[in-house]
C-alpha cells in the first residue's frame, strides 16, 4: 500500500503546475502580502484558497464564516465562490491588514458580499450568536490566532447548520505539533485542538496534510 508522499520542492513546484488555476488578481494581492512583516508566513497559499473555493461550491454555501482576515486573500477566493446573493462575515482584531484586502475585494466585484467585523474574535462570535441565532452559517473557516482555537471552534460548531463544514487551519503548526521540545501557548493549543477533535462525536473530520496541516470538520446532522 502506497505511503504518504514526501512533498519535496520538486514535487510541489509540479503539483502547481497541473493543478493550480492562478489569476492574476490573487497573484498581486499574494505578492502585496509577502511584503509585509511576517506576510508571507501568515497569508494562505495560492492552492489553499483554491480548495476553500472548492469546498464552497460542493458543500453549496451560500453564508460563509472566517474567523481571521489578514489582508483578505482566503476572504476573496472563498467570496468569488460564492453565488451573486451570498454572504461572508469575516472577523479580525483590527481593520489595519483587511484594509488591504478591501480594495482588492472591490476589483474583484464581490465587496458587497463581504462584512468585516472588527474586536475580540470570541465577542464577535458571541454577538452574531445573539444577533443571528445558532446555526446560522454553512461554512466556517479559522485561521487566526492559535491561543484562542478551541474558543473558536466551540463558537463556531454552534453558528454553523448541522451538515455544515468548518475548515481549521494551521493544525500542523510549522511541524511543531509533533516536537516534545515545544511547549509554547500557541503549539499547545493547537495539540488541545487537534486532540479535542479526534474524540468529538458531534463531528466527522479529516486531517489533510497540505500546506500546514488543513482540518475538514464537518457537523453531523
Amino acid at each position: 500500500m502506497a505511503q504518504q508522499v514526501a512533498a519535496t520542492e520538486q514535487l510541489l513546484e509540479y503539483v502547481r503546475a497541473v493543478s493550480l488555476r492562478d489569476e492574476p488578481l490573487l497573484a498581486e494581492l499574494r505578492r502585496e502580502t509577502a511584503e509585509l512583516p511576517a506576510g508571507e508566513a501568515m497569508q494562505v497559499m495560492a492552492e489553499e484558497g483554491q480548495l476553500l473555493a472548492l469546498l464552497i461550491g460542493l458543500t453549496g454555501a451560500r453564508s460563509v464564516l472566517e474567523i481571521g482576515t489578514f489582508t483578505g486573500y482566503s476572504t476573496l477566493c472563498m467570496a468569488r465562490a460564492l453565488p451573486t446573493d451570498g454572504e461572508l462575515v469575516t472577523c479580525d482584531l483590527t481593520d489595519r491588514w483587511p484594509s488591504i484586502g478591501a480594495e482588492y475585494w472591490k476589483r474583484a466585484g464581490v465587496a458587497d458580499r463581504i462584512t468585516l467585523r472588527i474586536g475580540d474574535g470570541t465577542e464577535t462570535l458571541d454577538a452574531l450568536l445573539a444577533e443571528r441565532g445558532p446555526e446560522c452559517f454553512d461554512f466556517v473557516f479559522i485561521d487566526a490566532d492559535k491561543a484562542n482555537y478551541l474558543s473558536y471552534y466551540e463558537r463556531s460548531l454552534g453558528l454553523v447548520r448541522p451538515g455544515g463544514l468548518i475548515v481549521v487551519d494551521n493544525t500542523l503548526y510549522f511541524g511543531r505539533v509533533v516536537d516534545p521540545d515545544a511547549a509554547d501557548q500557541d503549539t499547545v493549543a493547537v495539540r488541545e485542538l487537534n486532540a479535542r477533535l479526534r474524540d468529538d462525536e458531534r463531528v466527522e473530520l479529516s486531517l489533510l496534510v497540505m500546506a500546514d496541516g488543513i482540518t475538514l470538520v464537518r457537523k453531523r446532522p
